[in-house]
């Protein structure tokens, strides 16, 4: 149930608190007062989205909060999605930070709260927890939303405010008109099952679109796969009579530099080694001269020992250079022999390099599209099993969702008669006595919500024949048939183990009817408020004078700029605001009598 809805700065609204009672709730006004902005403020706690210019001039935002009392059942589903509260809770109470509302101020504007209320849940002992919405809407349009004073995503608002008000604005009737809502309400007629049953058929749906997508892809996969399949051919191929190897391009690269100064390099060790060891001994050498000082200490080896000891690194640099000399000749031998390797070893760093220009630019790309060709010449060689294992899969889950189809389909043949039934006897108590309404069936391609269209046929008058409720009925009789629609629907779902727990809002249902017709309709809203919490935006005397509670829209037009105050009407107010609805003066004695009647009556 919305205990409180708080406003401020919403267009014309500068501030305003109302405090919702069971039952049926009005909200009455001249045209233009502002209602509907009650209405839009109600749409941005359902997550709404926020329109252009809805802050009141020279303010920097506006702000919407409503105060809902959490039933039990409600309140185990829900509790592990809600925000923790500041002590903890999971419901809990509202911010005490709270700015004061006019209200509770002197010289508000908001008019005053009966001391008579009934007390808020949060003030009884037991009473139901409080989940708190709002809503800031910025001057540049930019919103932010809450769950019990901690900032939650606009999504969380729709989720939650959705299982707690459902809304009817003043053009929702228009919705009957669409197939699509139509099917809805059907489903939704035929009870909680048939929501588990739309589950799985979307599900079905949803695997079914994802096998004929791959199945998609493996039937164009099938036809590209032989070229593909040559290309990759030949691009393993080449790579495979390669036979390239990881830093195998480095190693060439410093082979062909070495390569190119093999002059300078045969030059350099045939020089060194004869320095050192010269082929004709005669000719001298280092070495020569190196035995010719160990010689001359070794004559007098022994005399000293640190002597003895240079003379033993003198031995050691002559076997070096001996040693050393013979490494030279032999490392000038194999540059010898590599005559003509500077070819080969060219002609391997082009066919490298051809491979690296075709396959990333280096040879690690090179041996990356290796493994990868390999991997997609598998898959593609295993095409054909694919297709066969897709095909079978695709058949099994077609199959299933046949059943979701079928299943849906028998419980909305099975619910069509009986949401018919019950919406023709809504209807002669909304003084269409003689109207006849049919819920026609008819199949279609299986979809997310089965295979089957829905249409509403309706005779508003007898010798008139039926036909789509979309081009038959006028704007008060589709405000008539969902107000039936939806009473059937509120009758039906307690059966089917919903419950009432949802506010129902109605933002001028009246629209096109009046008369007795209005206060059928009255009367209709009334016994919806009987089970659950029904707040309605009307104009129409014969409907205000039905409320539990009572709420005046009034426009202030001396006030720079123009803004409107609501205000709870005690019982006499409520009969001048049913005169004034009348459309008669204040004084009128007979609109005043007239005015004490439906209060009597209701």
């Amino acid at each position: 149930m919305l205990l409180e809805l708080r406003v401020e700065n919403l267009l014309l609204i500068e501030r305003a608190q109302l405090a919702f009672a069971p039952g049926l709730n009005v909200l009455t006004g001249e045209t233009g007062a502002g209602k509907t902005v009650l209405a839009h403020a109600l749409d941005l706690l359902l997550g709404g989205r926020a329109r252009t210019g809805i802050v009141r001039p020279g303010c920097a935002e506006a702000y919407v909060e409503g105060v809902f009392s959490l039933p039990p059942d409600l309140d185990g589903e829900l509790g592990e999605r809600l925000p923790a509260d500041l002590e903890g809770g999971a419901v809990g109470r509202r911010p005490a930070s709270r700015t004061p509302l006019p209200s509770e101020t002197e010289g508000g504007a908001v008019g005053r709260r009966p001391a008579s209320r009934a007390p808020l849940p949060s003030e009884t002992e037991g009473g139901a927890k409080e989940l708190v919405l709002a809503r800031r809407v910025g001057a540049d349009g930019r919103t932010r939303a809450y769950v019990n004073g901690r900032s939650a995503a606009v999504g969380d608002l729709r989720e939650l405010g959705e299982r707690l008000l459902a809304f009817y604005g003043q053009h929702e009737h228009r919705k009957l008109t669409l197939a699509a809502a139509q099917l809805e309400i059907l489903d939704e007629f035929c009870g909680a099952e048939q929501a588990r049953r739309l589950r799985e058929c979307r599900a079905a749906y949803e695997q079914t679109r994802a096998l004929e997508r791959e199945l998609h892809e493996l039937r164009e996969l099938a036809a590209a796969r032989e070229r593909e399949l040559d290309l990759l051919d030949f691009e393993l191929g080449e790579i495979e009579a390669a036979a390239p190897q990881q830093g195998e391009h480095e190693r060439l690269c410093a082979a062909r530099e070495r390569l190119r100064r093999m002059d300078a390099l045969c030059g350099a060790v045939g020089q060194s080694a004869e320095a050192l060891v010269p082929e004709s001994p005669e000719m001298g050498g280092a070495a020569q001269a190196m035995a010719a000082a160990l010689a001359r200490l070794d004559g007098v080896a022994g005399v000293d020992p640190d002597l003895d000891g240079l003379g033993e690194r003198a031995r050691a640099l002559v076997i070096e250079a001996q040693d050393l000399a013979t490494e030279l000749r032999r490392y000038g031998e194999r540059l010898g022999a590599q005559d003509g390797a500077l070819e080969e070893v060219e002609e391997r760093l082009q066919t490298l390099e051809r491979l690296m220009r075709k396959h990333g630019g280096t040879l690690d790309g090179v041996l990356e599209h290796a493994v990868s060709a390999r991997a997609r010449r598998e898959q593609l060689q295993g095409a054909a099993v694919a297709l066969e294992q897709a095909t079978a899969r695709l058949r099994e889950a077609q199959g299933v969702l046949d059943r979701h189809v079928h299943d849906l389909r028998e419980a909305r043949r099975a619910g069509a008669p009986r949401l018919a039934d019950a919406v023709r006897g809504e209807l002669a108590a909304l003084a269409m006595e003689q109207a006849s309404f049919e819920v026609r069936l008819s199949e279609r391609e299986a979809g997310a919500v089965g295979g089957d269209l829905v249409e509403f046929v309706i005779a508003p008058n007898p010798g008139v024949a039926a036909g789509p409720l979309r081009e038959i009925a006028s704007g008060g009789e589709l405000s008539r048939v969902m107000l039936a629609l939806t009473t059937a629907c509120d009758r039906e779902l307690p059966a089917a183990g919903a419950g009432s727990q949802t506010t129902l809002v109605f933002d001028e249902v009246d629209a096109g009817i009046g008369g007795h017709t209005a206060r059928a309709v009255g009367e209709r809203l009334r016994g919806l408020g009987e089970g659950r919490q029904v707040i309605c935006i009307t104009h129409l005397p014969q409907i205000a004078s039905l409320g539990a509670r009572h709420f005046s829209i009034v426009k202030d037009t001396d006030a720079d700029p123009t803004r409107t105050c609501v205000v709870e009407l005690g019982e006499r107010e409520v009969v001048s605001e049913l005169v004034r609805m009348l459309g008669a003066a204040e004084d009128d004695v007979s609109a005043r009598r007239h005015a004490r009647e439906l209060r009597k009556a209701a």
